[in-house]
């Protein structure tokens, strides 16, 4: 049984991260998420940062990543 990355248009898309947007620099079905390397089927992507140009595969995942990289953020209230 195949899934859905499996066959001729079963590889990973090169993406460039706009606000609110993505552009297609390489086509492909899917992404990786930058935390988990959990396969994101491009339909499916809902999460990124410009700021790293990363995927993350839930909003959950975005969060941890976001205040990975400003821990200043965890003091605030």
């Amino acid at each position: 049984m195949m899934n859905r990355f499996e066959g001729p248009g079963g590889r990973e898309a090169r993406i460039r991260y706009l606000d609110g947007d993505f552009q297609v620099i390489s086509p492909g079905a899917f992404v990786r998420c930058a935390v988990t390397g959990e396969n994101i089927a491009l339909e499916e992507l809902k999460y990124w940062s410009v700021e790293r140009q990363e995927a993350y595969v839930d909003a959950g995942v975005s969060l941890e990543r976001e205040l990975a990289a400003h821990p200043e953020w965890r003091k605030r209230r």
